[in-house]
Formats: C-alpha cells, structure tokens, sequence
C-alpha cells in the first residue's frame, strides 16, 4: 500500500510539473509574438493559441463531461507543442526565461478583467451579427 501511495505522489508531482511548464510555455508563446524574427503566420497562430491558453474562459465549458477536459488535456497541449515547434529555438529559448522570472512576480487581476471583458465583447458582437444575420 505504501508503494501505491509514493507511486501515485509521483504521478501527480510530475503532472503538476507538467502543467507549470505548459504555463510557461503559453506565456513564453505570448511573448514571442512580439519578436520580429519569428514569422508573421505564426505569430498569429501563436496569438490565438496562447490567448485560448491564458484565458479564463473555455470554448468548450468543463461541465461538460468529457469534452469539457478534453481541450484541457489534448486541444491546448497540441497548439502550445506546434507554436513551439514553429518558433526559433533561441527565440523559444530566450523567453521561456523570461516567462520564468514573471511566473514569480504578482499575478495582474486587470489583465484577467481585460481578458474577461474582450470574451464577453467577442460573443456580444457574434450575438449582433447573428441577430441582424436572421432578423431580416
């Protein structure tokens, strides 16, 4: 029993391990965009995907059962793993530091509002878009 239990610690300090590094590299990918010396295509793909990471907000909700956690699990990883595989290794390299040295500063609650507040924006512009689509 006491096996099982070291065992399983293990599998949940790696996850927890993991997670943090997908973190990371969602914010290193955010910041990445910005540089010129990665490519104009991929610094939207890497907009999208590390806004989709970063945000608050799920496409698909996690109440959901199954494909709530499925973006979690595999939608989220496979975008952060093709934007790296698409971004300079030095490039890459250089803000996964950065990202680091900001991962022990404060966290902002104005970016989450931000953040919060550009969803909302998206789906009320969608909801009039679709409003006026059907109302004629």
């Amino acid at each position: 029993m006491a096996k099982s239990a070291r065992a399983s610690k293990g599998l949940i300090q790696h996850l927890k391990t993991w997670a943090s590094s997908l973190q990371r590299d969602a914010h290193a990918i955010l910041l990445a965009s910005r540089d010129p010396r990665v490519p104009g295509a991929v610094k939207l793909l890497a907009l999208a995907v590390a806004g989709y990471a970063l945000s608050p907000i799920d496409l698909i909700p996690d109440f959901i059962p199954v494909l709530g956690i499925l973006d979690d699990l595999i939608i989220v990883p496979l975008g952060i793993w093709l934007v790296i595989a698409l971004i300079p290794e030095d490039v890459m390299r250089e803000y996964r530091a950065m990202a680091s040295a900001a991962a022990a500063r404060p966290v902002s609650k104005a970016a989450a509002i931000i953040i919060v507040a550009l969803w909302i924006s998206g789906a009320a512009l969608l909801g009039w878009m679709a409003f006026v689509t059907w109302r004629i």
